[in-house]
């Protein structure tokens, strides 16, 4: 008898107002709504995706609504006890940027939240704020799970002002996070908050983010792959992502292009699919960091396909849209 695969995936579940860069409005629940649903495709027949969020009351309903349609996902881990949940509008300004408020936030996500799940093959953290997963959390899962651990950098990289702005911010608790963690991931943005100097001029700060380039993320993964994680997966935009891992002590760094979709609709949620697709390819225990980047490539192209879930495909069919893109893929 096959494997029975259960992957949790953890962070918000937000009430997104979106304004795209077309201008269409869409109004729609997000980040782990997006990977949450693109495995349960991929694990129809196979396996089990567990959502682990604190939602509002008066969401309960409509997230159930949303999972019901998909068989592998079971909602034993989202909870509305405590009546907290993210609310978020996004402006696109094109493509690949925007400005964000956000006017309600849950509560982070602690260990008694995990401790039903942790037979896991993969946890998959993909917080879009610097407060909803507790750092003892992970601490927990590595003392307590065997499952691989992938986390996203989007939440630790960002925070939220008293008159709900987001901003950017640097990682600078780093360091506390990194040996429990076995794959980060994060875009080109992310890596320029997790990679600081020890000190800055004032001017440096002002147009910090203007022109990041690449030249930084080899320092970088040399830093973090000498602190806990096997592998550092950085996006970069549209062309697709590096992974930087380690052999015999020796950094690698491989490249791994994007899908590329003729007609993108909708960004929103491309980087939370990304990491999806990144548990899917790693839950059987082998760090095959390029053949499960391929898998998040793929999910990410699907989320640009459309506003609603129905742009996630079976396994068969994601496969398929891989063969044609990576004559590697088996």
């Amino acid at each position: 008898m096959s494997k029975h695969y259960k992957v949790a995936v953890i962070g918000p579940i937000p009430r997104d107002h979106i304004t795209t860069y077309r201008g269409e409005v869409i109004e729609k629940y997000g980040c782990i709504t997006h990977p949450t649903i693109g495995l349960a495709q991929l694990l129809e027949g196979q396996g089990t995706v567990y959502p682990i969020s604190h939602i509002r009351k008066q969401d309960t309903e409509a997230v159930k609504e949303i999972f019901a349609p998909y068989p592998a996902i079971d909602m034993e881990g989202v909870s509305d006890e405590a009546d907290s949940g993210d609310v978020i509008k996004l402006k696109f300004l094109d493509q690949n940027f925007r400005v964000e408020k956000q006017t309600a936030f849950m509560n982070a996500i602690v260990p008694a939240d995990l401790a039903p799940f942790l037979d896991c093959d993969a946890f998959v953290f993909v917080p879009i704020t610097d407060h909803e997963i507790a750092l003892d959390t992970v601490k927990y899962l590595r003392e307590h799970a065997k499952g691989v651990i992938i986390f996203d950098a989007h939440g630790p990289t960002h925070t939220m002002t008293i008159g709900g702005d987001r901003h950017k911010k640097f990682w600078v608790e780093r360091d506390q996070w990194l040996p429990y963690i076995d794959v980060l991931k994060m875009n080109l943005e992310e890596s320029w908050c997790t990679w600081f100097k020890h000190e800055y001029r004032e001017d440096e700060l002002t147009d910090l983010l203007d022109d990041i380039g690449q030249e930084h993320l080899r320092p970088l993964a040399e830093y973090v792959l000498d602190r806990g994680p096997r592998a550092l997966v950085v996006t970069t935009d549209a062309t697709g992502c590096k992974v930087f891992t380690k052999e015999k002590g020796e950094l690698k760094e491989q490249f791994v292009n994007s899908i590329r979709m003729e007609h993108v609709i909708d960004t929103t949620g491309c980087g939370d699919s990304f990491a999806g697709g990144l548990a899917y390819g790693l839950m059987d225990g082998q760090d095959n960091f390029v053949r499960a980047s391929m898998y998040a490539n793929a999910l990410g192209a699907q989320r640009t396909q459309g506003t609603t879930f129905e742009v996630f495909k079976t396994l068969s069919e994601t496969e398929e849209m891989m063969r044609a893109n990576y004559p590697d893929f088996k």
